[in-house]
């Protein structure tokens, strides 16, 4: 995104996520103030992406997309439920700060194709 306000918005919700977690109606109520500037920048991709966001979160109360991958990985089983809870609430943080990311710089080819298969993974979901 070019608009420094969006980018303000989006380092916002970064530390955010970082400081409280997952709070649903607050990061849902940005992404929609992101998404306006989305949709000024004119960016089909990028408005559909954001939209897609904050509709599963606010669907599922959770960010339960992994972050894309060239290479498939295999999870490990553990033992204990809790940790593997833990686990994989830290990689659902880690794929929202990813996705965040990419919305920073959708020009780049390889953010794009990263943000299309987020927004099919939505669609799939």
């Amino acid at each position: 995104m070019e608009n420094a306000n969006a980018l303000k918005l989006i380092k916002q919700i970064q530390s955010d996520l970082i400081a409280d977690g997952l709070v649903v109606s607050s990061i849902v109520e940005s992404l929609k103030k992101l998404r306006e500037f989305a949709l000024l920048e004119e960016k089909p991709v990028l408005v559909k992406g954001i939209r897609l966001a904050y509709e599963h979160i606010e669907n599922n109360h959770a960010f339960l997309i992994a972050i894309p991958s060239d290479e498939p990985v295999e999870e490990e089983e553990n033992e204990n439920g809790s940790e593997a809870k833990n686990t994989t609430e830290q990689t659902d943080l880690e794929s929202l700060q990813y996705l965040l990311s990419l919305f920073k710089d959708v020009e780049n080819k390889h953010n794009l194709a990263d943000l299309r298969e987020y927004n099919s993974r939505f669609q799939a979901f």
